[in-house]
């Protein structure tokens, strides 16, 4: 068997495994479903609530985009400003720095006091998935192989010129391995903030659907909930993982060595 074909077919052959072994585990000892519901009746409770289950998973993968999006322009954006201007990232760096190691959990019942739900939640997940992209994108723009930049400059190319056909190209890698960070970020940011929100009342997300079948026993219907989250989350990654690679084939060395 190729190592591509092992690749896919262990971690199905795990989850197979894991599975069978969680409704072995229900059967043999009988356990309540409002304990630890089977595998079965999961996937029942995904089919009879699909329609409640699916309202929710598009408000949370809504602001998971927004904050995604802003997350990535913001952080590319000023990323740059740094490069160009080094008295702002003096200036301004150690506050994304406090930003990032704030817990976020801390944060989001304040942020809910003072802004909007919808506004708090998004803020929320731009606050965890802006750092890693400013970090990343700052860290490969200012590696740049300084013989190339004195070469641009013996050219007499101009700074816009040396970050458009330069900078920025080099850079592509940190900054995609960034992106890829912020993507399952700004989820778990969402969640957080959505299970703050659901803790005073109010919310539609699926984190929200989660809080609330914990305080109704609904166990089920977390399970379910939680699955879809999980199922999101690795589909953010390798849609992100997928363009990275789509971009980096060519040229780079991490992308030619998998086409091989």
């Amino acid at each position: 068997m190729s190592e591509r074909a092992l690749r896919i077919f262990l971690p199905l052959a795990m989850l197979a495994l894991s599975v069978l072994a969680w409704d072995l585990v229900v059967r043999i000892f009988a356990i309540p479903p409002y304990v630890l519901p089977s595998p079965g009746r999961v996937a029942a409770t995904l089919i009879d609530d699909r329609q409640l289950l699916g309202q929710s998973l598009l408000v949370t993968l809504t602001i998971t985009f927004e904050g995604f999006l802003l997350a990535g322009l913001g952080g590319i954006a000023l990323a740059v400003g740094f490069n160009r201007w080094r008295i702002a990232e003096y200036a301004l760096y150690p506050y994304a720095v406090i930003l990032q190691v704030t817990p976020v959990v801390a944060i989001a019942p304040l942020l809910l006091i003072y802004l909007p739900q919808h506004l708090a939640v998004l803020a929320c997940a731009w606050i965890v998935a802006f750092f890693p992209v400013l970090a990343n994108t700052t860290l490969g723009l200012n590696s740049v192989d300084h013989n190339l930049v004195a070469l641009f400059q013996l050219y007499k190319a101009s700074r816009w010129q040396v970050l458009r056909h330069l900078k920025l190209p080099a850079a592509l890698p940190q900054m995609l391995a960034g992106l890829r960070i912020a993507g399952g970020l700004s989820l778990i940011g969402a969640v957080v903030a959505e299970i703050a929100a659901g803790s005073a009342g109010a919310g539609s997300g699926l984190a929200y659907r989660i809080a609330e079948s914990g305080y109704r026993l609904n166990i089920s219907r977390m399970f379910a909930a939680l699955l879809l989250l999980s199922l999101a989350g690795v589909a953010i990654f390798f849609v992100l993982s997928a363009v990275s690679h789509w971009l980096l084939r060519r040229w780079h060395e991490s992308a030619v060595k998998q086409e091989r």
